[in-house]
């Protein structure tokens, strides 16, 4: 017994993109996704009707095996990939590939290095303003000669900072699809950031206060890069969560329902609600002049960001401007 053979309806439809059937100019066949994008009464109409871009109707009309970049069909600004191929007689099979995905990935790979180039140069442009005073002839006083030393090597730490944090960054998404195997003790995670954190938190003027719970069941996770997200969240804390009148930050590990949870929480200025959103974002800073006094990279919460995705987590912070900030990350057991 023959299997029926499908429908030309059954087989547009299997196509997730926008795929139809265009003879003579009249859209003849529209699948699902034709219907979602261009409107439910697009088969039977004037391709004119249903597709309003001059360069697409050109391809189309020209009847050829044709492969073309266009935007606008949909949306304003949407791109999409037109393949055009001829069929029996007149009919031509149109099929749209969005590239909407493609277009954004580019323009965070342009806007990256655009930013990274920037947060370089201005390290570099004063170091080699610097040097080149300190290499003119003439007696530079000894004052003078340490203070742009001093300079020198601040900014040159900066930039260091900068390049082991892209590094860092780079080896994370390298591992995002790899599960992490080893057995972790987030507490001990937590413990020993505090452990680093200590020396800023003494040049800070602030004390840390540890509420990390016994018994913690193990997640499954890098203990490297954990570190590193713990790191990065007390440090953070420190720099921007400490002042005047707030000069403590609280650092937690606990178990909230079946997840383990590390929790860092300051009483300082905390953060506007515009600028939450944006927080994870490569090089974004809500204050930089006050990121850049303080050492920060603008790339600690990025870095957060995809260690937690890579350990299945979540990660979630509320500030009250004038309040304080609170970081949660909570990850899985087992």
């Amino acid at each position: 017994m023959t299997s029926p053979t499908p429908s030309l309806a059954a087989l547009l439809d299997a196509f997730d993109e926008p795929t139809m059937i265009v003879q003579r100019g009249i859209v003849i066949r529209a699948n699902a996704a034709v219907r979602d994008l261009l409107g439910h009464e697009t088969a039977g109409r004037d391709l004119r009707l249903a597709i309003r871009h001059p360069l697409a109707l050109e391809t189309i009309a020209n009847g050829k095996a044709s492969d073309v970049e266009v935007v606008g069909i949909g949306g304003a600004d949407r791109p999409w990939h037109m393949q055009v191929r001829p069929l029996d007689g007149a009919a031509l099979l149109v099929r749209l590939s969005d590239r909407s995905e493609l277009a954004a990935a580019e323009r965070m790979r342009t806007d990256f290095v655009a930013n990274a180039s920037h947060e370089l140069r201005t390290p570099l442009a004063t170091i080699i303003g610097y040097a080149e005073t300190l290499a003119e002839d003439g007696e530079v006083e000894t004052g003078t000669r340490v203070k742009f030393g001093a300079v020198i090597e601040g900014e040159a730490r900066r930039m260091l900072r900068i390049v082991e944090d892209l590094m860092s960054l780079s080896r994370i998404e390298a591992d995002r699809f790899r599960a992490p195997e080893e057995q972790v003790d987030l507490g001990e995670v937590g413990r020993i950031a505090i452990d680093h954190a200590t020396a800023l938190a003494e040049r800070r003027g602030c004390r840390i206060v540890a509420a990390i719970g016994d018994g913690l069941p193990a997640i499954r996770g890098d203990f490297g890069q954990l570190l590193q997200l713990a790191d990065n969240l007390i440090g953070n804390a420190l720099r921007y969560g400490c002042n005047a009148k707030a000069c403590s930050v609280e650092v937690g590990v606990r178990v909230v329902t079946d997840r383990v949870a590390l929790i860092v929480r300051d009483d300082g200025d905390g953060i506007a609600p515009e600028h939450l959103p944006r927080l994870t974002e490569r090089f974004y800073r809500v204050d930089s002049a006050r990121s850049r006094e303080s050492g920060g990279t603008g790339l600690g919460l990025a870095i957060v960001k995809h260690i937690v995705e890579r350990h299945r987590g979540t990660l979630s912070i509320q500030s009250v401007p004038g309040q304080g900030t609170e970081v949660m990350v909570t990850l899985p057991t087992g």
